[in-house]
């Protein structure tokens, strides 16, 4: 696909995200004052997100619906996992949080088809390395287990950098219970984390190295930037830009660990290779054979 196509399909994206989430909120009225300029910033996160799904999308290997659905399933299971920390996490907020996720759902929803004709009806590519079918069972439980507990690992250790700065603020908040913390790092956001950057490392389908820089990239800009990137009335903006580097930082690093632990080995690549030429060879033995 080339450059200058892949540019008008994001475009086109950007555009059909906005008025559907428009047209979703004019059926699922959400009634919240909005922040300062919260339209300026919402387009911004909105073209941002388009964006780089659209670099996702261009890159997979996938076609059809399957396409459309995995390009959606990853901001839409991100805002799902922040909806469910949103409610344990601050209780003092009244939000109508199971509308705000109903409209998400809704507009993601109906942003599947058009995903799928944007970039789901081009010519076949050839196919990525599958960092989940390519490991043995015992490989995927150990580098599962590993991503998990260093996701909240890289919480723990981010939030103690960044505490002195939103003491302040939680102070005013009640605040669940450490175990409860942890529970829901360990337990929910750190193994549906740690599959998206495996599902975003299969689409990509980039070498090791390459991989662990891109997904790094991607997941942040999904899951740190985007949603911290539009002024909120939940966090007072001192606070925002102080959870803004802590997660864009930590989710980073988080991401580009998770590729790189299930990236393609060398080693496997070379085997692979050697096992292409000992065909190539009793392929040739065999015609000389026959001569």
């Amino acid at each position: 696909m080339k450059p200058a196509s892949i540019v008008v399909r994001g475009a086109t994206a950007f555009v059909a995200t906005f008025f559907i989430r428009a047209i979703c909120g004019i059926f699922i009225h959400i009634n919240m004052k909005p922040a300062p300029h919260f339209f300026e910033w919402s387009l911004l996160t909105v073209a941002l997100t388009a964006a780089t799904l659209t670099v996702l999308a261009a890159r997979a290997d996938w076609r059809g619906w399957k396409l459309g659905t995995a390009v959606v399933v990853i901001p839409l299971a991100i805002q799902a996992v922040n909806t469910i920390e949103g409610i344990v996490f601050l209780t003092d907020v009244q939000l109508p949080w199971g509308r705000i996720f109903l409209l998400t759902l809704l507009s993601s929803l109906l942003m599947i088809p058009v995903w799928t004709l944007l970039f789901g009806r081009r010519d076949p590519v050839a196919e990525h390395f599958h960092p989940i079918a390519s490991k043995s069972r015992g490989a995927r439980l150990w580098r599962f287990v590993v991503c998990d507990f260093s996701y909240i690992l890289l919480y723990i250790i981010a939030g103690m950098i960044i505490f002195p700065y939103v003491k302040a603020f939680y102070a005013t908040q009640h605040l669940p219970s450490p175990e409860t913390i942890i529970a829901l790092q360990l337990l929910i956001r750190g193994p549906v984390f740690v599959v998206l950057c495996l599902l975003i490392t299969r689409m990509l389908g980039l070498p090791r190295i390459t991989s662990a820089l891109a997904v790094g990239a991607i997941f942040t800009l999904l899951s740190g930037v985007a949603p911290l990137l539009t002024p909120n009335t939940i966090f007072p903006d001192s606070v925002r830009w102080v959870h803004f580097g802590e997660v864009t930082i930590s989710n980073f690093v988080f991401a580009a660990l998770v590729a790189w632990l299930w990236g393609q080995e060398k080693q496997a690549s070379g085997a692979r290779h050697q096992a292409s030429g000992a065909d190539l060879g009793l392929r040739t033995s065999d015609l000389g054979h026959h001569a």
